[in-house]
């Protein structure tokens, strides 16, 4: 955890050096000193740093969501976006956008709550057709269901398109892509108290995740109250989800490659997993984020399409395994 941490900290202060106006490491420091000029300040503190703060917060959130749906579910392939969480999300964000033409683009504490509704009605979806009576969640049933949602919300999005003008089309298609496009401390602030209130009660939690993780009959043979406890850890795991993608767009396979580089790194106990997991959540995102404002300067890539690309051939390694 300190190496991953240690490596978060050079992705933090590397990004602050890279993109449309370079810095160098120099002008970084005097600036967050308050020595830099008024240009360098502006790039700096407006721009680039809410930004990259908000790709470690999303970070976190999203690989925190994806280890709670894997434990939960005991499914490898769990992930907010593959089980159409994401999804949901977007489409709410898209229907208010489509249907109140004259609301802001962009409310910047609505569209933490518009997604947290999205996810969760996407989530129910879910569940109601991966549960299967005195035999839980099936996961096999929980990816298929997710599979099944995910397309079917993602057609719904595709006929709302019609109906925006050029300038919501743009927001919706730059949310979409995953561009972690709230560059601004407000931003920051609406997504903080969440990820400030979820993360400690899922860690206090990760008994309980280690017992789910035993099964559903084993759970309940040692005495846990295995519904209530799916579904509050299930409430915790679309809530971070839904609120990350909120401010950081609709990104993917950070929620699965994420937890499946902790465990590899401190196996399966959650009480080293979550944090883990957080951490490297964050440095993903952070680095593709980063990668996606340098490769093609003074041009970007949304940091979505870059995760999608490490995460899409690591997600059919990890179907070919198993």
């Amino acid at each position: 955890m300190a190496i991953i941490g240690a490596l978060v900290v050079a992705a933090f202060v590397f990004s602050m050096n890279v993109g449309y106006t370079p810095l160098t490491p120099v002008e970084v420091i005097t600036t967050l000193f308050g020595m830099g000029t008024d240009k360098q300040s502006l790039v700096l503190f407006e721009f680039r740093l809410p930004r990259i703060v908000i790709a470690i917060l999303a970070g976190a959130g999203l690989a925190v969501s994806g280890c709670i749906l894997q434990g939960v579910s005991r499914n490898a392939l769990a992930d907010p976006g593959i089980l159409g969480i994401n999804a949901g999300a977007g489409l709410f964000v898209m229907l208010v956008v489509s249907l109140f033409p004259s609301l802001p683009i962009g409310s910047i504490f609505l569209l933490p709550l518009l997604a947290l509704l999205g996810s969760g009605l996407a989530a129910l979806l879910v569940y109601a057709f991966a549960y299967k009576r005195h035999e839980g969640i099936s996961p096999t049933r929980l990816v298929l269901a997710g599979i099944a949602v995910a397309a079917g919300i993602n057609a719904a999005m595709i006929v709302l398109t019609l109906r925006l003008n050029p300038e919501k089309y743009q927001f919706v298609a730059t949310w979409l892509a995953g561009s972690i496009w709230g560059s601004n401390w407000k931003y920051v602030l609406a997504l903080l108290p969440w990820i400030c209130l979820l993360h400690p009660y899922v860690y206090s939690k990760a008994r309980a995740l280690d017992v789910l993780n035993l099964g559903e009959q084993t759970a309940a043979g040692l005495g846990a109250p295995v519904e209530k406890e799916r579904l509050a850890l299930l409430a915790s795991a679309v809530g971070l989800a839904g609120t990350s993608v909120a401010v950081s767009g609709g990104i993917g396979f950070i929620g699965l490659i994420g937890p499946h580089l902790a465990r590899r790194l401190v196996g399966p106990q959650h009480r080293l997993l979550l944090p883990t997991s957080a951490l490297t959540g964050s440095l993903l995102l952070i680095v593709a984020d980063t990668i996606g404002r340098w490769i093609l300067e003074p041009s970007e890539i949304p940091a979505g399409i870059v995760a999608a690309v490490i995460g899409a051939p690591y997600f059919l390694y990890l179907l070919a395994r198993r």
